[in-house]
């Protein structure tokens, strides 16, 4: 843990950047129950591989315009005119298989709304991988390293047609969400998203 001059300690990854500190103590571990609000991270974490959640967040609004504010419905509706107006946005970061796969994953997200299998679609598909308890880790060697939950959501995801959704970024996904909280325990963010008692 940092402690910032504002006398708040976080973890390293949320004190060496001002919008990684924003995030942190504003958003990370908030929960996120919407379906909209959840296919947003699904696609951002799929875009995340392979760079830094920074750069993420500073070409999340970039993102957020070129697909359609991750409406599910518009984002399905893609076609090549879509893909090639996202290949051609220098905003956000050009991948064309992780343009497909989200094209797609929007319409596996509009699919899980009638899926016998599923109840309140995406969200619930989610929230209902929430484990009985959360980790509480006193420092970062303490953080878990695989969990059945994060794998069988992955697992499932995967089975529904979703891609990009491995069980690295799937627990990434619950850590952002509020599914779990990650914060240390001497983190002044630890128990506030409602979801864990401190």
């Amino acid at each position: 843990m940092v402690r910032g001059a504002d006398g708040l300690a976080r973890p390293l990854w949320a004190s060496v950047d001002p919008l990684l500190q924003q995030y942190y103590d504003t958003e990370w571990g908030m929960p996120v129950r919407d379906e909209r609000g959840l296919f947003e991270r699904v696609s951002l974490e799929a875009f995340q591989s392979g760079v830094s959640w920074a750069t993420i967040l500073r070409k999340r609004p970039a993102f957020r315009a070129a697909f359609d504010g991750f409406d599910p419905d518009a984002v399905a509706a893609y076609g090549d005119p879509e893909v090639e107006r996202l290949v051609g946005d220098a905003g956000i970061i050009r991948n064309r298989a992780k343009f497909l796969a989200t094209i797609g994953n929007g319409g596996a997200t509009v699919a899980l709304r009638d899926d016998p299998e599923v109840t309140g679609g995406l969200a619930g598909l989610i929230w209902s991988f929430q484990p009985a308890r959360t980790p509480e880790p006193e420092t970062l060697a303490d953080f878990p390293t695989t969990s059945p939950e994060w794998i069988a959501l992955a697992a499932t995801l995967r089975s529904k047609g979703f891609r990009f959704g491995g069980p690295t970024p799937m627990f990434a996904l619950m850590e952002a969400a509020g599914i779990v909280d990650t914060h240390l325990m001497a983190s002044h963010r630890r128990g506030t998203s409602g979801v864990w008692p401190r």
